[in-house]
């Protein structure tokens, strides 16, 4: 487990370098130590944006020996193997550095307040990589030694010519000492070499002080406040008070140790956030929002006292305006400022983002909806228009189709003797039969009016059937007629049915109901074959007939009959189909036979776009018209004399 974790840890360094932090991490700190110590201060900048995040605090002490300790303190026991992990790989990317940990002490945690887990790790810099980094050093430096020398003596000859000019320094070093350090800066070892200056005395009265550092206490070691800034006193008024201590005015957030001189020295290259106490506030601004302050502690050993060097914690303007406070109660020095305007705009844009998400997310519902109602309303026009039609909505001229007319025999007679529900029951019984058989023969419905039923074959998609269609529909109506009671006189209904074949103009018409209608002399002919036959016939008209003409029909001629608005017409009686069965004609499923040397008629639905067969051969038989349409192409022709299929067939057909 421990070498998992260890292994994690390497993992999870790299996972930040590659999710964008790479440049925050690396200017953490110039040496390891000091990466150690901003990582609290790294924790703390992202918890403004993952407020829920519940971060590890470091702690980087040197013992005697000048051994680096690492103190680690967690929320989350078991953990603390990944740290070893990040430290190390951190020491090798950053600062090329080969460093080892071990853990020296483990337990809970008693320097800080609640139960947290603190380890110490021991840190040991390898010697082997820094070695040969400076072999390698070398033998640069060898190779740009001329150059070098060169470079060196040149900004030599321009420092001396600079600061001769210099009249006085109040500093315990020469101009000469500045001379020197300044050039050892150019060979690149500022870090080694360089000492800062510090003036003898210092150049500040304690009111500029107090001004240009308005968020800011001095306590000593017994926590009584001895400074204070003027704006910290001017939003915690207790400050003014003579021989106070700091813990009676505030609390610490972070790092969660206990209020005492030592835990804060421990813990002092950490970023330290107080909290003023509410109990202690006036009166008037007990309802407000605590005040938050952010910085460092500063432990100044001549004075044996810490200054807490700090800002208001604020996030976004309304924070600040919740606290009745205003940007200008900070110093204008104070990054604060620039955090709260950046904070506020981030704010914002955050904000513009959800509202984004929220509009998405509304549109996908509102699109939802809208498919819905979409599919309702497709549903609907479908159930007006063919889909065919309703998907182009474009008139057009067909050249040949079969259009049925029928009607209830004597209707006028059983409306006046019947209630108007018995009629209805009636119309759907009989309407219902007959949708089904539309389905079963693929015509398309065009309307119904009053006992009045109208179907189509060859519009609105085009089939070289549409005559065979048509007829056997029209058996079919006949057969499921006889099924559909009289309220009256409680017989089989009877029904007229006529067809003609001719062209036709079809198309969408009207705006408020549009309805799929056909046009032409086709219609009124079809028509006029309904209305001129004859109870429980099929009446065909010539060119009818002439479409059904050796299709397998039986048609017996009824002679010459004169027409209204036609003249004298020959015409014809569809009397069966001479391949079909009963229920073929009607749709129902067949049942194979036995094997007992008897043929299994199966049906065949949809074998291609414009066919539809239910016995064992079709229209286009290689053998015989069954005029129930086509014989698939994919198998074997059938016995010419027995309509047997050959041995070779496919299983089940």
């Amino acid at each position: 487990m421990e070498a998992i974790l260890k292994l994690f840890g390497e993992y999870f360094f790299k996972f930040c370098k590659m999710s964008g932090y790479d440049r925050m991490l690396r200017t953490l700190g110039g040496n390891l130590t000091e990466f150690i110590e901003n990582l609290d201060a790294l924790h703390s900048y992202l918890a403004l944006s993952y407020q829920e995040m519940n971060a590890p605090s470091f702690r980087v002490e040197r013992a005697a020996d000048g051994k680096m300790l690492l103190h680690y303190y967690s929320d989350r026991s078991g953990l603390c193997h990944i740290v070893p992990g990040i430290i190390e790989a951190v020491a090798k990317d950053f600062f090329d550095l080969d460093v080892t940990m071990d853990i020296l002490d483990m337990n809970e945690e008693v320097e800080r307040t609640g139960k947290k887990e603190h380890v110490v790790f021991l840190i040991v810099q390898k010697a082997c990589r820094k070695m040969r980094k400076a072999k390698a050093a070398r033998l640069r430096d060898s190779q740009d030694n001329q150059s070098d020398q060169e470079a060196l003596q040149a900004a030599f000859l321009r420092m001396k010519e600079k600061y001769l000019s210099v009249s006085a320094c109040p500093v315990k070093k020469s101009r000469w000492d500045v001379v020197r350090s300044v050039v050892m800066f150019g060979k690149g070892h500022l870090v080694n070499t360089f000492e800062p200056i510090y003036p003898e005395r210092l150049w500040i009265e304690e009111k500029t002080f107090c001004n240009a550092f308005p968020f800011h206490i001095v306590f000593d070691e017994s926590l009584q406040i001895k400074q204070a800034g003027v704006t910290i006193q001017k939003y915690v008024p207790g400050l003014q008070t003579q021989k106070i201590r700091l813990d009676e005015y505030f609390s610490i957030i972070h790092p969660q140790i206990t209020f005492d001189i030592s835990s804060i020295c421990k813990f002092i290259n950490s970023q330290f956030v107080l909290k003023t106490r509410r109990e202690m506030m006036p009166e008037a601004w007990k309802h407000q929002p605590t005040l938050k302050l952010r910085g460092q502690m500063i432990w100044m050993e001549s004075t044996r006292c810490m200054m807490y060097m700090c800002s208001p914690k604020l996030r976004s303007l309304q924070e600040l305006e919740q606290r009745k406070m205003h940007l200008s109660d900070i110093a204008p020095h104070d990054t604060t400022r620039d955090l709260i305007l950046l904070n506020q705009q981030r704010l914002a844009e955050i904000e513009l983002s959800n509202q984004l998400e929220r509009k998405k997310e509304e549109l996908r519902v509102l699109s939802q909806h809208l498919a819905i109602e979409k599919k309702k309303t497709e549903t609907l026009l479908y159930a007006m228009l063919p889909e065919h039609v309703a998907n182009q909505l474009k008139e057009g001229e067909f050249k040949t189709c079969t259009i049925l007319f029928s009607d209830v025999v004597t209707f006028t007679n059983i409306c006046a003797a019947c209630e108007p529900i018995q009629i209805v029951n009636m119309l759907n019984s009989m309407y219902s039969k007959f949708d089904r058989l539309t389905s079963v023969h693929e015509v398309y419905k065009v309307e119904t009016i009053g006992d009045a039923y109208m179907v189509v074959g060859g519009v609105p998609v085009p089939t070289g059937s549409h005559a065979l269609r048509v007829a056997n529909f029209a058996l079919g109506m006949r057969i499921s007629a006889k099924e559909v009671m009289n309220p009256v006189t409680g017989e089989p209904i009877q029904i007229r049915v006529g067809i003609h074949t001719g062209p036709v103009l079809a198309g969408v018409v009207g705006d408020k109901m549009p309805r799929y209608c056909l046009f032409g002399d086709t219609v009124n002919t079809a028509s006029r074959m309904e209305s001129h036959g004859l109870p429980d016939k099929v009446h065909l008209s010539p060119t009818a007939y002439r479409a059904l003409e050796n299709q397998g029909f039986e048609i017996i001629e009824r002679g010459e009959i004169e027409v209204k608005g036609k003249g004298k017409m020959t015409t014809y009686f569809l009397i069966q189909n001479l391949n079909a069965t009963k229920d073929e004609i009607m749709g129902r499923p067949i049942t194979p036979l036995d094997h007992k040397g008897k043929q299994k008629r199966m049906v065949f639905r949809n074998m291609d776009e414009e066919q539809l067969t239910y016995g064992g051969h079709g229209a286009n038989c290689p053998v015989c018209p069954r005029g129930l349409g086509h014989w698939p192409r994919s198998l074997p022709n059938p016995d010419p004399l027995s309509h047997k299929l050959p041995p070779t067939a496919p299983q089940g057909i």
